[in-house]
């Protein structure tokens, strides 16, 4: 064990070093990582401040610092949410996005940086060894946790859920409230159940279950945040959200999506659904998919 804690200790010491963690003139823009990585967790969408602190695992008094130096900057502004008015979201203006450009673009030169000394069966290895490393210490901070559907964690995975359906589709108006519903009744024991994933006690995704009379239980609501995506947690989310419909006592799980969601119709198809007719009146929908559950999938 002493000699994995001293390997795990030199790696951090190396990457830290390499990547410039602990200059205040990060990526040559005149500030230090932690405020680069702030702007870039805003991104173009914004994000609601105590996500952010919680994503940044920062606490209130560093955050409010932090914004209040980006303000300055005329790069950030921190307004109360459309949604509801007691929760504030960062945006970035427009010198924000403009600076968020450069940001990647310093970034993608590092990168370049790291890789081009190598050579191409070296570079294979190294990003190989990269994203079992990422995947990995994800997994060991991952928790999927059974939630209220109007706690606060839910509710906050809600809302990002479906800011981001209206930005992929702006024409079509996703509205929660018509069509196929996920009301908190009908996502809360006995009904079905609702469930948040949490990275670092972040909440980063969420996804329910709502079961039917018989035994057929539709999945709803899954989402993951943009910056966790990659990881493998939308397969885990959604073998976990199967497992609680295996034991409600339901022999298939449905479910609707939208084209937009290249990446669910992706995950879904290569999880064994099978694209079916429509099974309701939800109008966000383009495809309705459906897979058989038996006790065999369960090992």
């Amino acid at each position: 064990m002493s000699s994995q804690l001293a390997q795990v200790r030199r790696f951090n010491r190396t990457v830290t070093q390499r990547v410039g963690a602990l200059s205040d003139d990060f990526l040559s823009r005149s500030r230090p990582l932690a405020l680069s990585r702030l702007l870039w967790e805003i991104g173009t969408e914004g994000g609601e401040v105590v996500m952010l602190r919680a994503r940044l695992g920062v606490d209130s008094g560093q955050m409010s610092r932090m914004l209040r130096a980006l303000e300055a900057d005329g790069l950030v502004t921190v307004v109360p949410s459309d949604a509801d008015g007691r929760v504030r979201v960062a945006r970035l203006t427009e010198q924000g996005l403009a600076e968020l450009d450069v940001i990647d673009e310093r970034s993608d030169e590092l990168a370049a940086s790291i890789l081009d000394p190598l050579g191409d069966r070296e570079r294979t290895q190294l990003v190989a060894a990269m994203r079992t490393v990422e995947r990995l210490i994800a997994t060991s901070l991952v928790e999927l946790r059974q939630v209220d559907p109007e706690s606060p964690d839910a509710q906050r995975c809600l809302r990002a859920y479906v800011a981001e359906l209206n930005r992929r589709a702006p024409e079509r108006g996703f509205d929660p409230s018509k069509g196929s519903t996920a009301e908190p009744d009908e996502v809360r024991p006995p009904n079905g159940a609702f469930v948040v994933v949490y990275l670092s006690g972040e909440p980063i995704g969420c996804g329910a279950v709502k079961h039917h009379p018989g035994s057929v239980s539709d999945l709803k609501r899954m989402w993951i945040a943009e910056s966790a995506r990659g990881l493998g947690l939308g397969r885990r989310l959604l073998d976990h959200l199967e497992g609680l419909v295996r034991e409600h006592g339901s022999k298939e799980a449905r479910l609707e999506t939208g084209d937009v969601l290249g990446e669910a119709i992706q995950l879904y198809r290569s999880a064994g659904y099978v694209e079916v007719p429509p099974f309701n009146d939800e109008p966000f929908a383009d495809r309705w998919f459906s897979k058989p559950l038996s006790e065999v999938d369960k090992i």
